[in-house]
C-alpha cells in the first residue's frame, strides 16, 4: 500500500502562506517568516519536533515550480535525497534541475511517480500552486496545516484558485504546539460522503 499524498503548509489564521511581495531575496514575503517560528522547536522532543520529523520522514516531494524557484531549488535536495518532482506548466530547453529534482508537466504523472518513489511513506506536497492543482484533480489525500496564531492581513493565500470547487475535509488529528496548532485533515473526493 502506498502512503498518502499530503500537503504540509504553515498558514496564518486568515489563510496566508506568505506575506506580501514574496520574491527572490524575500522568499516568505514581508512578515511571512512569522509563519515558521514554530520550526525553532524542530529539534525538540515536543509536538513541533514530532511534526517536523514526520515531514522529514516522507519518501518523495511534490513542489510547485514557484516554490521550488523561491527556495533556490533546494540545491537539488529537499531532504535526505528523496525525489523532488516539480509540477510546472512549461520546461525550457536545457533547464535541468539539480540533484534529485526533476520537472513534470502532468499532474497525474507527477503523483504516480511520487507515490512509486515514496513506497509506503507519505509524499510531501509544498506550495500553493501544487496544492491547488492536486485538489482540483482529486489527487490530494491529506492536508497537514500548521495553523499559526496570526493574521497576516495580506500576501499569498493557500486556497485562492480552486475554481469554486467545494471540498469536504475530515479532521484526523490535532496537535497543539508552541505558537501553532497542527491540523491533519483527510480530503474527501468530489462526490464522496464526508
Amino acid at each position: 500500500m502506498s502512503g498518502p499524498v499530503r500537503l504540509y503548509m504553515s498558514m496564518s489564521l486568515d489563510g496566508y502562506i506568505a506575506g506580501p511581495d514574496d520574491r527572490a531575496g524575500q522568499e516568505l514575503g514581508r512578515g511571512g517568516g512569522r509563519l515558521f517560528n514554530w520550526l525553532d522547536d524542530r529539534e525538540s522532543e515536543g509536538p513541533n519536533g514530532q511534526v517536523f520529523r514526520e515531514a522529514m520522514g516522507t519518501g518523495a516531494v511534490i513542489s510547485g515550480r514557484r516554490t521550488f524557484e523561491l527556495a533556490g531549488r533546494w540545491q537539488g535536495d529537499h531532504h535526505g535525497g528523496v525525489p523532488v518532482l516539480v509540477l510546472t506548466h512549461h520546461v525550457d530547453d536545457g533547464d535541468v534541475p539539480p540533484g534529485c529534482a526533476r520537472f513534470v508537466t502532468d499532474v497525474h504523472e507527477c503523483v504516480r511517480e511520487a507515490r512509486a518513489a515514496a513506497g509506503d511513506r507519505a509524499v510531501l506536497v509544498h506550495g500553493a500552486g501544487a496544492a491547488q492543482s492536486l485538489l482540483r484533480a482529486g489527487l490530494l489525500d491529506e492536508m497537514e496545516i500548521h495553523l499559526v496564531q496570526v493574521l497576516l492581513g495580506e500576501g499569498r493565500r493557500l486556497f485562492d484558485h480552486l475554481d469554486g470547487q467545494r471540498t469536504e475535509l475530515e479532521l484526523l488529528r490535532r496537535i497543539d504546539g508552541r505558537d501553532v496548532v497542527h491540523l491533519r485533515y483527510r480530503v474527501h473526493r468530489p462526490g464522496e460522503a464526508a
